[in-house]
């Protein structure tokens, strides 16, 4: 009775490692991913060589319990400065690309901005994640020329963040603006872009938000089916990709991206 009972015991053993083992094989195999999926993402998984990921990671002085601000070079020294800060949606952003990276059956490697160098764009294909008021490296870097981050100084929104449409087509605005500051968000903007990095070989990814809720809408955007299917169509329907920049309004409810919705779209090649 003692050896039958044994015997099962191992047999169920094996049966479980062998299925678990079997399911990891799966997840990693990359077969879920889309043939949309996997086109949008083909520059980043050609080479054998992980991606970066460059999550925004602002610079600050001061603390939480005290009161922080952003860091002014002008005024602040350099022991004061606080650089292990980033956003919720610059989290989420990060495990949404893991997810659709697992599922091409890739890697990916993460950084944080503040430890990125020129050497890794170099060296590297890149995805920025965040906006250059917070990802302060991608002003070192070749960025957007259709669609571009930049503070207003005229009233009514003087020092505020928004994106600026560099050549409006017919019925478009040369700027886009989030909800009023003084109002809980409700929508957004942000930017996709495909661009060529420092060195030509490499590609850079760019995905920002105004906020930290439109970055994590404009990840979730390029990792899902149904809005990859719709961006490469318009893009690149015989499968290529090539450079392009894309703006994105975002309807945001309670803190969440709910709605994300392609406003225009520019080939750079």
């Amino acid at each position: 009775m003692l050896s039958f009972g044994l015997a099962l015991a191992l047999t169920a053993i094996v049966v479980l490692v062998t299925a678990l083992n079997a399911a990891k094989t799966q997840k990693a195999s990359g077969g879920t991913a889309s043939p949309a999926i996997r086109a949008f993402w083909s520059p980043f998984v050609a080479n054998a060589a992980a991606p970066w990921v460059i999550f925004s990671n602002a610079a600050f002085v001061g603390r939480p319990e005290t009161g922080m601000r952003y860091l002014d070079r002008t005024r602040d020294s350099h022991p004061l400065i606080m650089d292990h800060y980033t956003g919720v949606g610059e989290v989420l952003a990060v495990h949404e690309l893991d997810e659709v990276f697992n599922r091409l059956n890739h890697s990916i490697r993460v950084k944080r901005g503040s430890l990125f160098s020129l050497d890794d764009a170099n060296e590297n294909d890149l995805i920025f994640v965040g906006s250059p008021a917070e990802n302060l490296t991608l002003l070192d870097l070749p960025g957007t020329r259709e669609f571009v981050f930049t503070r207003p100084t005229f009233e009514p929104h003087k020092g505020e963040l928004a994106i600026r449409n560099v050549h409006p087509e017919p019925g478009q605005p040369p700027l886009f603006y989030p909800s009023d500051s003084s109002q809980p968000l409700e929508e957004d903007y942000a930017i996709v872009a495909l661009v060529h990095g420092l060195n030509p070989a490499r590609h850079v990814m760019i995905l920002a938000g105004i906020t930290t809720i439109g970055t994590q809408a404009a990840v979730e955007y390029v990792c899902e089916q149904g809005s990859v299917e719709e961006l490469t169509q318009k893009l690149s329907p015989q499968g290529e990709m090539k450079p392009f920049e894309a703006l994105l309004r975002v309807k945001v409810t309670r803190g969440v991206p709910v709605g994300t919705q392609l406003v225009a779209i520019r080939h750079l090649e």
